[in-house]
């Protein structure tokens, strides 16, 4: 009888092992701990990454601290979570004021490309790097900024951290500074940083614009779905912080004074450089240069070595000097059929909408400006335009002062839109919003009008409907 109970204890023994290292692999693979297990791994590496990743999951990194060496000495391949849950650990401590793990921060990102390559990001990864090296202070703002570009030239698709790609910029300016770089390389820079931001915020305006278009159907957003248009809404507001510190950096590097006699003294021996001419007379024309003899001169001379998207559109503000306001349009719009380029083309297609705007034009205003969020969803102004030009219409559209200042409520919608898509005008937009809600029927004259829940036709050349709200 005693050996049979000692038999069915080692029974229980064995099978509650057996148990054990089974729910301790069924949870790795659910969680994606192991990312790729191996024939030869140690049955032990099981327990000690559980031992390791369980405390670092609840936050508890002084717990999970002492078993991270243990995983990265007998399992350095075992699973991706080590190195994810390892950076979060390290980076908790440094933000805390333990300098002394900064080193250990940068190990546990680079001992993921080495073991994970296929699972990691690079460009994001080394951009993490060099941001952690910026942020503490290692190495000369020139092995800073190396960092950055080694970053950017290894996989610039997945170098998308809003602070990381100012950082790089910012870099840039002070080794200018310093006179340890040329202002040729800070303006290069500026447009490869400012162009990838604007691209990104195109990207997310995107996806947030389908997901606002849903909700304004009528249909509910699942949580998911809801869950990502608050992500959006969240990294276009970053985004667009960083374009305006972009712009704040460069400041006054790049105005006229220096910008002209800069390409000057280099026309006559680079006129033939047909990417020289482009860059130069695209970076006067930003910066508005457009009345001095030299942009004149560029613009000529690009537009007989290679007639292209920009050489018209140069023309075109050529023509717009001389006030031939109908012949500058006629070259914006030889220039947006020529252009390739999402976010120019729609910057093309806003100085078109512009330009009619201000002719008095509003319905071919707004064509165009929707033409432009088509291409640049992003653009927010063009909302704020279009919600201007809705509101100023108010008093032609209806047969009655209700309807007239219902029009203030697609004013509203629209500047609300303006808002939720472009961060740099969020603050203004919200203010317009509000403003138009004020301008348009009260409460009071909804009740007394019995117009709450119908919907209201525009028959001028707004067109479309509103819904009254609700009492």
């Amino acid at each position: 009888m005693i050996n049979g109970l000692k038999k069915d204890t080692l029974i229980k023994l064995k099978f509650r092992t057996m148990k054990m290292k089974l729910t301790l692999l069924v949870t790795a693979l659910i969680l994606g701990f192991a990312s790729k297990l191996e024939a030869q791994v140690p049955n032990d590496c099981y327990e000690t990454l559980s031992l390791f990743v369980e405390p670092a999951k609840a936050k508890n990194y002084e717990g999970a601290l002492p078993n991270y060496e243990k995983v990265i000495t007998e399992c350095p391949k075992f699973s991706l979570a080590t190195y994810q849950y390892g950076a979060k650990m390290f980076a908790y401590f440094v933000k805390n004021g333990d300098k002394s793990k900064v080193e250990d921060l940068i190990k546990s990102y680079e001992d993921r490309m080495a073991y994970f390559p296929s699972k990691t990001k690079k460009g994001k990864t080394l951009a993490a790097i060099a941001q952690v090296k910026y942020d503490n202070k290692i190495g000369t703002k020139m092995q800073q900024f190396l960092a950055f570009d080694n970053a950017y030239k290894e996989d610039a698709e997945t170098f998308t951290s809003p602070k990381s790609l100012y950082t790089y910029f910012s870099l840039a300016v002070d080794l200018y500074e310093t006179g340890e770089k040329p202002i040729e390389d800070v303006f290069d820079l500026y447009e490869i940083v400012y162009l990838k931001i604007e691209n990104e915020k195109i990207a997310l305006a995107t996806k947030l614009t389908e997901l606002l278009n849903k909700k304004e159907s009528g249909a509910n957003l699942t949580s998911k779905e809801s869950k990502r248009l608050k992500g959006y809404e969240t990294n276009l507001a970053a985004y667009g912080k960083v374009t305006k510190s972009l712009e704040g950096k460069l400041g006054k590097l790049a105005d006229c004074e220096n910008l002209i006699p800069l390409y000057s003294k280099d026309f006559e021996a680079k006129k033939h450089d047909i990417k020289w001419v482009k860059k130069a007379a695209s970076r006067l024309s930003a910066k508005e240069c457009t009345e001095d003899p030299l942009f004149i001169k560029l613009v000529r001379q690009l537009d007989n070595l290679e007639p292209t998207s920009e050489s018209k559109l140069y023309l075109s503000q050529l023509e717009r000097n001389k006030g031939n306001i109908s012949k500058s349009i006629a070259y914006l719009e030889e220039s947006a059929e020529m252009q390739t380029d999402n976010f120019k083309k729609a910057r093309i297609y806003y100085r078109i909408a512009e330009l009619k705007r201000k002719q008095g034009s509003n319905s071919s205003a707004r064509k165009y400006y929707n033409k432009a969020l088509k291409y640049n969803p992003s653009y927010g102004r063009c909302y704020l335009r279009i919600a201007r030009m809705y509101s100023k219409s108010s008093s032609n559209c209806g047969s009655t002062v209700f309807e007239k200042r219902a029009v203030n409520w697609l004013a509203a919608n629209m500047a609300d839109k303006a808002a939720r898509v472009d961060a740099s005008i969020a603050k203004d937009a919200r203010a317009a919003a509000e403003s138009y809600r004020q301008r348009a029927p009260s409460k009071s004259d909804i009740f007394s009008e019995g117009m709450a829940g119908k919907t209201i036709s525009f028959n001028c050349w707004i067109g479309g409907s509103v819904k009254v709200p609700n009492l």
